[in-house]
């Protein structure tokens, strides 16, 4: 079964190589055909568990994972399909929080293959499955060959024309919306969430976070249009004795309406997670409603338990080391909002590194001001900028930088020059905290107080 798991890995990532510009995107024939096709023939398996649906900017991956999380105190049998992964593709689809296992992938993914080679000889596909909408009927075959009791969906870019938008959930939920994907989602707030807000449906309750206003009056119009019952977290919720402890941020939740209070004390840093925190909670009372044994006690357990790796995560002390997936410039506020907070007075040594779709010089121009030296690399993607263009590109934002292309070798650098009081940050791409997550680690079992410089 090893072969096999390997084997199934390999054949995935050659339909992989995601897109590397709009130029292919405008060939590429971007609908849902493919995905109700393979649902049609997989038997819908997405019809046969009661899921939520996570679209957004930022933050849909963190809501989603706290959502799974609370749901798994209440005692609910979970499923979860979350991208991109950090280090093995399994990370994608979990279930009850774990991984789902290599025999179990490589079994959905045998399945998937061979229906795929018949549609294909039939001439009912006119082109292969792409890696994301292969993994999005394996996500679905899993959790309805397992008997999840409720699984919870992050769209992967977008919403409208997303793998996961042919479930119908029992609730959707939209995180704050930003600029990010324009060459696929649009050049304008307005027309990046009107993507977003395509995963609303008739008659499905809706949750939002979007704080724009021109992202939330589309959410707004969409779901009156749909009559989907609306849930505004800033309209329906207020946040009280809010405090700050090592970067993690407590308050207490109070529904406007109702006057019901919620604990809530996300073990994820930063202060943007009360806000996730506060939609997967709206999501939950939901839920609630709908006939799941969700309890305050199970929110509260849930929030403060997760763990969303790659997300302002500390690996280490002597230097504070962290691995942050910061990929767009409303990604890059937040973190700056998190090292004013507590790295005001203390050098910050940058390990960036980015893909080619990012807007990288104005993520550059809110992070570079920031940091006391800048390394620059490159993660290990068909898609990453090269540590030498990318200096090009974005230097001149930087007091200070050098490039070393192996993500390795730059952490290793970064951890060198660093103080025991300094803070070592890695950031730029989801993939590079993925590509140094096991290094990270190493080093921080490996370090040692020192003196600081």
């Amino acid at each position: 079964m090893g072969r096999n798991y390997e084997e199934a890995v390999r054949y995935l990532l050659t339909l992989g190589k995601e897109l590397a510009s709009p130029r292919q995107a405008r060939v590429q024939k971007f609908d849902l055909q493919n995905s109700l096709l393979l649902a049609r023939e997989l038997g819908d398996p997405q019809s046969k568990f009661p899921s939520a649906h996570i679209a957004g900017t930022n933050g849909k991956g963190s809501t989603a994972a706290m959502l799974e999380a609370l749901l798994r105190q209440a005692g609910v049998k979970t499923g979860l399909y979350t991208s991109p992964h950090l280090e093995r593709i399994n990370e994608r689809i979990a279930l009850d929080g774990v991984p789902v296992s290599d025999a179990d992938f490589a079994a959905s993914f045998a399945t998937l293959r061979a229906l795929v080679e018949r549609l294909l000889a039939a001439g009912e596909l006119a082109a292969h499955p792409t890696y994301f909408e292969c993994l999005t009927a394996m996500a679905f075959e899993i959790f309805a060959r397992t008997g999840v009791e409720c699984a919870v969906l992050e769209v992967g870019m977008g919403g409208r024309l997303d793998a996961t938008n042919i479930v119908v959930p029992e609730v959707s939920v939209i995180t704050p919306i930003d600029f990010d994907h324009e060459d696929y989602l649009g050049h304008s707030i307005e027309a990046i969430a009107a993507e977003k807000a395509a995963i609303i449906k008739p008659g499905v309750p809706v949750v939002t976070a979007a704080a724009r206003p021109e992202a939330h009056e589309v959410i707004e119009r969409r779901a009156a249009e749909l009559a989907a019952p609306l849930t505004d977290i800033d309209r329906d919720f207020r946040l009280e004795n809010e405090r700050d402890s090592d970067g993690c941020y407590r308050a207490l939740a109070v529904h406007v309406e109702s006057g019901e209070q919620f604990a809530l004390a996300p073990a994820l840093a930063g202060r943007y997670q009360l806000r996730n925190a506060v939609a997967a909670l709206a999501a939950a009372r939901i839920l609630a409603r709908r006939g799941f044994p969700i309890t305050r006690e199970a929110v509260e357990r849930g929030v403060a338990s997760v763990r969303w790796p790659g997300r302002i995560e500390r690996m280490g002390n002597n230097p504070a080391l962290y691995l942050d997936g910061t990929h767009n410039p409303a990604g890059a506020r937040e973190l700056v909002a998190f090292w004013q907070a507590h790295f005001a007075h203390r050098r910050i040594f940058l390990v960036y590194g980015a893909m080619r779709d990012k807007a990288v010089d104005e993520i550059a121009g809110l992070l570079f001001p920031h940091a006391y030296r800048v390394l620059f690399t490159q993660p290990r993607q068909s898609r990453a900028i090269s540590a030498d263009v990318l200096a090009r590109m974005t230097e001149h934002h930087a007091p200070s930088s050098e490039v070393v292309p192996d993500p390795q070798a730059a952490l290793a650098r970064a951890v060198a020059l660093a103080g025991a009081h300094d803070v070592v940050f890695v950031t730029g791409s989801l993939y590079l905290a993925g590509d140094l997550r096991q290094s990270a680690q190493e080093l921080s079992r490996r370090s040692t107080p020192r003196r600081p410089v």
